[in-house]
């Protein structure tokens, strides 16, 4: 897989664990040639700031930033294959969202994969990102970072991912407007091109089970018991299902905290804020991506702008 810092084409990692950090890549007694170095200079660097967090909070330390998908699934295994069970993991998540029951697999595959489990979030966490935080023992956010709402969101032909809440409003709006302004009819059947009456029933459907949905992502984390369990059901409904009007309302460190969540919030001038902030945005750099690495692995690729 291709890292958008150079060609797409097939090439030997430069992770290689038998070499330690500031050396030259080395693989079979020989050396990678200067123009494959240069090409994947920006790893070596990511590398390297992802090992010295990881000395620092004495934890394994992955990266994903990309839409909630079922593709999700085998990179982020990837990312998990060699984290030992006694070992703390860290996960800097950056995603608008997607597929929420996916989003509980993940949660639950990142939670059997280590002893502790922290979520860091940078810039946005959205919606199924969210559920997939809701597993995590801790959650790490400073003044850019943002959850949302955890309503379900439905995959639209031509469209992408749309809140469930939204497309449904839309349409019920719509027909509203149709039953008391016929002429109005080929206006929102424009606007609303692409969405069916499958899509819509999907949206209502998977609406009804956003709770069940967060009672099954904070269940992913072990060490919570039922009452426990029961109690943050009871306290995130408010927040993050019942109240926010909009998919893309802001919930911030302090919302997310108010409603019981186990934030560990971070001042802008904190050391650990920004050895996070010098982390994201060697990210950010690379403009749009989707991105699965850690110290050890290394999937990255450039995103159409």
């Amino acid at each position: 897989m291709g890292d958008g810092e150079g060609k797409d084409a097939a090439a030997p990692t430069p992770f290689d664990p038998r070499v330690e950090e500031g050396e030259p890549s080395i693989v079979k007694g020989f050396r990678y040639t200067p123009l494959f170095e240069a090409q994947h200079e920006d790893r070596y660097q990511r590398r390297s700031l992802i090992r010295q967090y990881e000395d620092v909070h004495h934890c394994r330390l992955v990266v994903m930033i990309d839409e909630i998908t079922l593709e999700s699934v085998t990179y982020f295994a990837e990312l998990l294959h060699d984290v030992e069970e006694s070992q703390d993991l860290h996960l800097m998540l950056c995603s608008p969202g997607g597929d929420g029951e996916t989003a509980v697999r993940l949660g639950r595959m990142a939670q059997a994969a280590c002893r502790d489990f922290t979520v860091v979030v940078p810039e946005d966490a959205k919606s199924a990102a969210t559920i997939m935080a809701l597993a995590a023992h801790r959650i790490v956010m400073g003044p850019s970072s943002d959850l949302g709402p955890i309503d379900p969101q439905v995959s639209v032909r031509g469209r992408g991912f749309v809140g469930a809440k939204d497309l449904v409003q839309a349409v019920e709006e719509a027909l509203d407007d149709v039953s008391r302004r016929s002429d109005t009819y080929p206006l929102h059947a424009a606007l609303l091109g692409g969405i069916d009456s499958t899509a819509v029933q999907y949206a209502r459907s998977a609406l009804a089970r956003t709770g069940e949905m967060a009672r099954q992502a904070i269940e992913g984390n072990p060490d919570r018991t039922p009452e426990q369990v029961n109690e943050l059901v009871e306290q995130i409904k408010s927040l993050l299902i019942d109240g926010p009007r909009s998919h893309t309302a802001v919930i911030g460190a302090a919302e997310a905290e108010r409603c019981g969540l186990p934030v560990q919030s971070l001042l802008p001038h904190d050391p650990y804020w920004r050895q996070i902030w010098a982390i994201w945005t060697r990210y950010f750099a690379l403009g749009p991506v989707r991105v699965y690495e850690s110290g050890l692995a290394s999937q990255v690729h450039r995103l159409k702008e």
